[in-house]
């Protein structure tokens, strides 16, 4: 579950594959224990991103990955040229076994900045840095 965020929260979704949490310029994932994600299932994502930040709106995607899950990680060769306006993407990991995805999948994610870090809060400072507040 995520830990408290000093952020206002626009909206939290309770969908079949997980939890989303959309933020101003970040929207924060927990994919279910178990589930596998490929391009298909997250299709959910992929509208409820372009409702909240269209084309325009920069934003980070945040993968807290508290669950076990497993990724299709080829599905980012399809999924990142839909968002023109994503300006990173951050694994948030808590073992050996989800750094060792997260660090196989940063090959997938070719011209998108790409961090694995080990606390959300972390992961949100990151999103700080790679977009300028107004």
């Amino acid at each position: 579950m995520v830990q408290k965020i000093n952020r206002a929260l626009i909206k939290k979704y309770d969908l079949d594959i997980g939890v989303v949490y959309f933020y101003k310029n970040f929207v924060v994932t927990e994919i279910k224990d178990e589930t596998v994600m490929n391009f298909d299932k997250a299709a959910v994502l992929f509208r409820l991103c372009k409702k909240y930040y269209g084309n325009k709106t920069p934003f980070v995607y945040i993968s807290n990955r508290v669950n076990s899950y497993s990724f299709e990680p080829t599905a980012h060769f399809k999924s990142v040229p839909l968002f023109p306006n994503l300006k990173g993407y951050s694994a948030v990991i808590y073992n050996k076994v989800s750094n060792d995805i997260a660090e196989m999948e940063r090959n997938f994610l070719v011209n998108v900045p790409t961090e694995i870090f080990y606390s959300l809060e972390e992961a949100i400072n990151w999103v700080d840095q790679l977009i300028i507040r107004d």
